[in-house]
């Protein structure tokens, strides 16, 4: 599995905990409806926002290592 998709499937079991965290929270049901309703899509943008950022550092790192690899084969021929 690439490590894309486990950082996506552990933010996606995050976003479901909290999901079911307030869900059973002691407020009543049109109370805690609301507040998905108005948080939702804050949420929902920060968990993308940490996915991308994620992704970006992973390439990074990646591209670096890919240079540094490059070099290092250079060096040794």
């Amino acid at each position: 599995m690439s490590t894309g998709k486990i950082l996506l499937s552990t933010l996606i079991g995050i976003a479901v905990g909290a999901a079911v965290g307030v869900l059973i929270a002691p407020d009543k049901g049109s109370e805690t409806r609301r507040k998905l309703r108005d948080n939702g899509g804050d949420y929902l943008k920060n968990l993308k926002d940490k996915y991308n950022s994620s992704i970006d550092a992973m390439t990074s790192k990646l591209d670096e290592i890919e240079r540094e690899s490059q070099r290092e084969a250079q060096e040794a021929e």
